[in-house]
């Protein structure tokens, strides 16, 4: 059959299993089908060259499989990686016959034989793209760790010393492999090397396991240095992971589902993108199935079924072996609910918040993004947390609204503080944050509270808004909160106590509020910054409150919040205030 032909059954079988292929999955293949159907057409001026994919497919099949149950067999694609990496290699300009696609993200379980179909790219890019442009080929397998770097590297290497028709073509040497011919290479690329890697040039850049990447800059050393190559590749392949501050979840995740919806139609015709998992509820709204109502952010598919197991796991799941393989992983999850994560982000590849006593739910607080009323002329409560002098200060406001908390905050930081940050790598975007004005940046090397006081003060006036509480955590802060007493009197302006006695309930119910979606955010990457890396302390008696030494990151914006949450969750007298642990600046 020509492969055209196969890959189209292959996503018209996909898009009809709803039990065994998830809903991104299934939307990738719309996607190729809707592209088949528009090739070489002025508006996609693309087509599918079948001998560009088959030349690939002829590649791996010189080389064997080294472990499982198919070892020492030749490679044939499995129908999944021929899916795959046919649209990544098939696909062409039909007027610069250059590739479509220089990047692919692929997002999968582990078992599912990722190492092996990218040691096959690394060294087809190696051996074989590069002869088309006539020039050196460099190649890099990126990780954090050299360890983890090597496992396609080494992959590789196995690959091009087992095969024979391959000899003398190829050399190993000094941590790389060699192309004879043409004197290209091959070599794993890990963080001991980002300080030096942004002389590399690479035609093509592999990160392996990006979910395990703190920080963006091995891949932006990969992408940026292929701004002179005429068809570049750079892929990820990897599985979920339980950090969603990092980059692969909070961009590349979210860039690729986008491209893949139909709803949203984000249109980058050079990205291949293909994530297997279980689905969950990536709605603003509870949905029922059956008897069962889901919420927002919660799994759809029941983690019970083994036939659900196959949506993450489309090889594995293809032999006895690999699905028992699966079941004992599910049972020792079951009797050890602390391996229960490494289940469902390593196997079932979901990306899921679960460090230990983090604060809030994620999924949650991302359904809670929303839109503004008008917020001129209304009651609001106000709420600061100060910190050091030579670090994050935040201001929080809350107005609640036809039964609805909105809340928004903004940052100082000194601008010696901000160099320090830039300069130490540090994984976040500081710099983008103040350009889009979350942060203002404050002369010398600590905080004016002064500036503070007079920016909060300008922004009230500004909005006439009605102040119905100011709180503030004292530390530090007796001559602000001094300040604001004389401006806005004693009645208004309070300590807020950061005992268990005055935030736990607070802090639980804020949280209660974002399970019930009557928190509205403007989806803040300051504020989204703060509550993912807030953890809680929990004493004897079940209260909580935020542990800042825990906290891996500030969580500043997030504490203004709860302090300006102190007030605004009661709206109730005076009296019953100082019941709960506030003290009034009598």
């Amino acid at each position: 059959m020509p492969l055209l032909n196969e890959l189209i059954e292959y996503s018209n079988a996909c898009i009809a299993d709803t039990k065994g292929v998830c809903q991104k999955h299934r939307w990738a293949c719309m996607r190729f089908l809707r592209d088949v159907e528009s090739q070489g057409t002025l508006k996609f001026p693309y087509v599918f060259d079948e001998k560009r994919a088959e030349q690939f497919f002829a590649w791996a099949h010189l080389f064997k499989h080294r472990k499982g149950i198919l070892s020492g067999q030749f490679i044939e694609l499995e129908p999944f990686w021929k899916f795959a990496l046919g649209n990544v290699y098939g696909w062409v300009n039909s007027v610069t016959l250059l590739r479509r696609f220089n990047k692919f993200y692929i997002q999968i379980a582990r078992k599912n034989a990722k190492s092996q179909k990218l040691g096959l790219v690394g060294t087809y890019e190696l051996g074989v793209m590069i002869s088309k442009e006539g020039e050196m080929s460099e190649v890099y397998c990126a990780a954090t760790k050299t360890e983890q770097a090597k496992v396609v590297y080494d992959e590789a290497v196995a690959m091009i010393e087992g095969c024979a028709c391959l000899k003398g073509k190829f050399r190993v040497s000094y941590g790389r492999i060699w192309h004879n011919k043409t004197g290209s290479f091959m070599r794993a690329l890990s963080e001991e090397d980002r300080k030096t890697g942004d002389g590399t040039n690479p035609q093509c850049g592999i990160i392996d396991e990006y979910h395990a990447h703190e920080t963006s800059e091995l891949y932006d050393v990969v992408e940026t240095g292929m701004g002179a190559r005429q068809q570049p590749l750079l892929g990820v392949i990897t599985t979920a992971g339980p950090d969603l501050t990092r980059p692969c979840f909070m961009i590349e995740y979210n860039l690729v589902s986008k491209i893949l919806s139909p709803g949203i139609g984000v249109k980058l015709d050079n990205y291949f993108a293909l994530v297997c998992e279980l689905d969950k509820n990536e709605t603003s709204e509870d949905i029922v199935i059956g008897e069962k109502k889901i919420a927002p952010g919660e799994l759809i598919d029941d983690i019970s079924d083994p036939e659900t197991w196959k949506k993450a796991n489309p090889i594995i799941c293809s032999y006895a072996e690999g699905r028992e393989y699966l079941k004992k992983k599910y049972e020792e999850a079951l009797e050890a609910p602390e391996k229960m994560r490494n289940f469902l982000t390593k196997h079932m590849d979901v990306w899921v918040n679960q460090r230990e006593f983090a604060y809030m739910d994620m999924e949650q607080w991302k359904v809670c993004v929303g839109t503004f009323p008008d917020l001129s002329g209304q009651d609001v409560y106000v709420g600061g947390d100060l910190s050091t002098k030579d670090d994050l200060t935040s201001i929080g406001f809350e107005f609640f609204i036809n039964d609805k908390y909105y809340i928004k905050q903004h940052s100082f930081l000194p601008e010696i503080a901000l160099e320090k940050k830039i300069s130490n790598n540090k994984k976040n975007p500081w710099q983008l944050w103040v350009d889009r004005g979350y942060i203002t940046i404050t002369e010398g090397a600590a905080v004016d509270y002064r500036f503070v006081k007079k920016w909060m003060i300008d922004e009230i006036t500004k909005n006439q808004w009605k102040i119905k509480a100011m709180g503030f955590d004292p530390w530090n802060a007796s001559q602000l909160l001094s300040d604001l007493v004389e401006e806005y009197g004693e009645e208004t302006v309070i300590e807020i106590r950061q005992g268990v006695q005055t935030l736990s309930e607070p802090t639980k119910d804020l949280r209660t509020l974002v399970k019930a979606r009557r928190i509205v955010h403007e989806n803040d990457p300051v504020l989204n910054f703060a509550v993912q890396n807030a953890v809680v302390r929990i004493d004897h008696n079940g209260n909580i409150k935020l542990d800042k030494e825990k906290s891996n990151e500030k969580i500043d914006p997030l504490a203004a919040i709860l302090n300006a949450h102190v007030r605004a969750m009661l709206r109730e007298p005076d009296s019953v205030y100082n019941e709960r642990g506030l003290l009034s600046l009598a």
